[in-house]
């Protein structure tokens, strides 16, 4: 399984787990689950790649077999140095796929290669000074299938997004033919413009879990891009 059999139309949202209230996280992933979502989005910082220490494999283990149960999978972004160093962890604690960052590693094919080994699907992220031309030539040494344009400098949620983040996605969607994601100060009154500009994966985290409702918010901005 992945990438492809996992997404189901042109466009998915993926809610961001980062941005979620610990102290409601299994209520606010049911109501996700309800509203239709398929994929989450599992942030992992590691205080050297980015300034935050984020969420692990301790809460990763607490919410995956719910989420598998009911026909979801989890997508975890490694903010971090040594991508490859926390993929068996991950693997056994419930991740579907791995998205390490270009930046990270100087041999893209072989981190990719430890994931395929453990059974995870791969993605490669890149940060906002990276050309698309330079991503995109690792994605495809990679063989990734999905590749992520951050559209804030990734560590803490919240932030805006970057309105530049459009034409480098689309600048991105003419040299990669793998489905594009974009994370990120996405929300219900830019979703659009992402989707337009060649984004098929928005993760939404503020917008989804900010609102008292986050099913509902889901649903918003799944209609705002449809």
């Amino acid at each position: 399984m992945g990438w492809s059999d996992w997404m189901r139309g042109d466009v998915e949202i993926e809610p961001s787990l980062y941005a979620a209230d610990f102290m409601r996280l299994g209520a606010q992933i049911e109501s996700l689950l309800d509203a239709g979502c398929r994929i989450f989005h599992f942030d992992i910082g590691d205080g050297h790649f980015v300034p935050p220490v984020t969420i692990g494999p301790v809460v990763l283990r607490s919410i995956a077999p719910r989420i598998h149960e009911r026909g979801g999978v989890l997508d975890c972004h490694l903010m971090v140095t040594d991508p490859a160093h926390h993929f068996a962890e991950l693997a056994a604690s419930g991740a579907d796929a791995v998205t390490f960052h270009v930046e990270a590693t100087a041999d893209a094919a072989g981190v990719a290669a430890a994931a395929r080994a453990l059974g995870l699907a791969v993605g490669v992220a890149f940060n906002p000074e990276t050309e698309p031309e330079a991503a995109a030539a690792l994605a495809a040494e990679a063989g990734a299938e999905i590749v992520l344009c951050m559209s804030i400098h990734p560590g803490y949620s919240g932030q805006a997004f970057m309105p530049q983040a459009l034409a480098r996605i689309a600048r991105l969607r003419q040299l990669v033919e793998v489905p594009i994601q974009v994370d990120g100060g996405v929300g219900e009154g830019n979703a659009a413009a992402a989707r337009a500009a060649g984004a098929a994966l928005l993760v939404a985290g503020s917008a989804v879990f900010g609102d008292p409702d986050p099913g509902a918010a889901y649903r918003r901005i799944a209609a705002a891009c449809a």
